[in-house]
């Protein structure tokens, strides 16, 4: 018999829309929560349509996002819609929202109001600059939030303007922390009985990422620079050529860095201008041509082959075609492949982290916009009669 997921029978409700507060849901959903994604009738979530490419016209990026939920359509800007949003929370485990703050009080559904008809209800709220301060109430996204936490400043080569990765690491950072406060906030509960609140802003997110770059500069009056693809003074630990791609080499430590010494019949480990961590970072331009020349004679595979016989990390850079094609990550199950209707077998990333007794997995696909609001709502004790009306009205 398949064990239960961890969070089977936690029932979340999922308000917002794009990234920040739905990958939070998503995280949820994929460890087993009941996750009922609310969305406007007449405006849906833009992450619908999301993606850099599409297949029959379909958006690949809301399978992914959305994937093990259920989806029910509610106007919450109408009172009836607040009302059946009330009788969802006094029942419900947890909420997840990302509007801007002010935004569920405005409507008559703020924790205080919730909380008071659950006690046990946790509210995890995502917005750019966090639910108090002076900037709270401003318009944020993961662009602005990644440049006000410090994290712009450093992407990018040192003479061009600042730089972003491919993909939107304040939202998901954010939405990461964010799951982590509900763990938290459910481990209380236990003891206490009540919920809380949990405020994840998207900057704050960023700067937890950022190791020792403040005390750096209030210490030391050092100011972290973009640096392209090396971290300054840690060397060796980058991206090398070979003649046909690229590899990461990360031997910064004495006895990794003795080990690539050996491999690439060198004597650079017994030499007084790389035999120790500072001076590899003094000397660092230097070494690094050294080790480029080295590998650029070479094949991605000679490469990787020598660094594993020598215990070098070693690795090369994957696009999605390298990764649906990796054996380790086949062994792993690192790649599953939901049914999506519509498009067929996706192959995506699979739930993370493992866990031995009770994994995470996809237990149904992303959703069709309303496609369970009926269940939901008869769940909730209305009548088909009321339904119709309700759907008349446009609330659901």
């Amino acid at each position: 018999m398949n064990p239960s997921p961890p969070l089977s029978g936690l029932k979340v409700i999922e308000l917002g829309q794009l990234i920040a507060g739905p990958f939070c849901g998503q995280l949820l959903a994929d460890f087993g929560a009941d996750v009922i994604k609310v969305e406007a009738p007449d405006r849906p979530d833009p992450a619908r349509d999301w993606g850099a490419a599409k297949k029959d016209g379909q958006g690949l990026f809301w399978p992914v996002i959305a994937r093990g939920k259920r989806s029910l359509t509610l106007n919450l800007r109408l009172e009836e819609g607040q009302e059946i949003l009330r009788r969802m929370a006094g029942e419900a485990d947890v909420l997840v929202e990302n509007f801007r703050p002010g935004t569920l009080e405005k409507w008559g559904l703020g924790p205080q109001a919730l909380q008071a008809i659950n006690p046990r209800l946790i509210v995890a709220r995502v917005s750019g600059y966090g639910q108090t301060g002076p900037e709270s109430g401003k318009a944020g996204y993961a662009s602005v939030g990644e440049a006000k936490g410090g994290l712009r400043h450093l992407i990018g080569e040192p003479d061009r303007p600042p730089a972003r990765a491919g993909v939107s690491l304040g939202d998901t950072m954010t939405g990461t922390f964010a799951c982590l406060g509900v763990m938290m906030a459910l481990y209380s509960r236990q003891r206490s009985g009540r919920g809380q609140v949990v405020d994840a802003a998207i900057y704050e997110s960023v700067m937890a990422f950022m190791e020792s770059l403040i005390p750096e500069y209030a210490l030391a009056g050092h100011v972290r620079q973009r640096s392209g693809a090396i971290l300054p003074r840690v060397s060796p630990s980058g991206a090398y050529p070979c003649t046909d791609g690229m590899v990461i080499i990360g031997a910064n430590q004495d006895t990794l860095f003795a080990r690539l010494s050996d491999m690439c019949g060198a004597d650079w480990a017994g030499d007084p201008r790389y035999a120790t961590h500072d001076a590899r970072g003094e000397n660092q331009q230097e070494l690094d041509e050294k080790i480029a020349d080295w590998t650029g004679q070479r094949s991605m595979a000679d490469v990787i082959s020598l660094a594993e016989a020598h215990g070098v990390p070693c690795g090369p850079v994957n696009t999605a075609r390298d990764m649906l094609e990796d054996a380790h990550i086949a062994a792993r199950e690192a790649i599953i492949r939901v049914a999506q209707p519509g498009l067929g077998e996706v192959p995506m990333q699979a739930p993370a982290p493992k866990l031995s007794a009770t994994p995470g997995g996809v237990a149904r696909p992303a959703p069709a916009l309303g496609a369970d609001t009926e269940d939901i709502l008869i769940g909730l004790g209305l009548a088909p009669d009321e339904l119709s009306a309700l759907r008349s009205r446009g609330i659901i």
